[in-house]
């Protein structure tokens, strides 16, 4: 068998380099498996519960000439991660892999409550998805990815920026950020890079398309940011497929924003 290396440096015989993305079927982690097809990258990606949505995002990429898995997961349900992993290692045997090389954690919920009408439930539901989900997952994972492999842990703008009505949502992303580099730290010594991409305002269907479908909002939003508009999930995917790749090898522990220029 030939060896051949992926664009991180990791020897993978002869197949592709393959990624899990979560929340992969709409918005920026489906321009994720895109834009890692169109680089030659096979994916494993989950979604919640539009199977036919999943499925144009596997037609998508095939097209692209590369293969991509759809399984079903709610990134909230800790339970069920055992379970998923059983399934990864199926779809990787499908793909000619026993292993993975990168895993961006995508998947996600809003939550828009002004501070002191949160309720506790809100709280919870928005901790199992954006912290404990993404804590747990990579934990399950780690077994199967490649030493040398890479992962983004997707946060946001709002992290940065205080606005009204998203502290548990903005709290939470900055859990994630600290613990994008306490995972760098702890994952260094099997070469493992470990990055957050902090996305600004993107105008997909996330917040009920708050941001995409609301004119006021956008322009809100358009104004504040340098470069004069909002985001697209156009302007996101690409760079997580590029901060994936070789050329960025020495990116480690690090929080890229992505936004334009918002609120500068």
């Amino acid at each position: 068998m030939t060896t051949e290396t992926t664009t991180a440096g990791i020897a993978t015989g002869s197949r592709a380099p393959v990624a899990i993305v979560t929340g992969g079927s709409r918005g920026i982690g489906r321009n994720t498996v895109l834009s890692l097809a169109r680089r030659g990258v096979d994916s494993i990606f989950t979604y919640h519960a539009n199977r036919a949505e999943a499925a144009q995002v596997s037609a998508a990429a095939e097209a692209l000439g590369r293969k991509a898995i759809a399984l079903q997961l709610d990134a909230g349900d800790s339970g069920s991660f055992d379970r998923f992993v059983q399934e990864v290692g199926q779809a990787l045997a499908g793909l000619g892999a026993t292993r993975f090389d990168y895993l961006v954690n995508n998947a996600g919920t809003s939550l828009h409550n002004a501070f002191a009408q949160t309720t506790e439930d809100e709280v919870d539901s928005i901790y199992r998805i954006h912290f404990k989900g993404v804590f747990f997952l990579t934990q399950k994972l780690l077994p199967l990815i490649n030493d040398g492999g890479r992962i983004v842990n997707i946060s946001s703008g709002l992290t940065r920026v205080a606005f009204p009505g998203v502290a548990a949502y903005a709290a939470m992303k900055g859990a994630v950020e600290v613990l994008t580099r306490c995972m760098a730290k702890e994952l260094g010594p099997r070469g493992i890079a470990v990055n957050t991409v902090a996305p600004g305002a993107i105008a997909t269907d996330f917040s009920g398309g708050m941001v995409r479908d609301n004119p006021e909002m956008n322009k809100r939003v358009a104004d504040i940011t340098a470069l004069g508009r909002v985001g697209e999930a156009d302007d996101v995917g690409p760079m997580i497929a590029a901060l994936l790749s070789g050329d960025n090898r020495w990116v480690n522990a690090q929080r890229i924003e992505v936004s334009g220029g918002m609120a500068i």
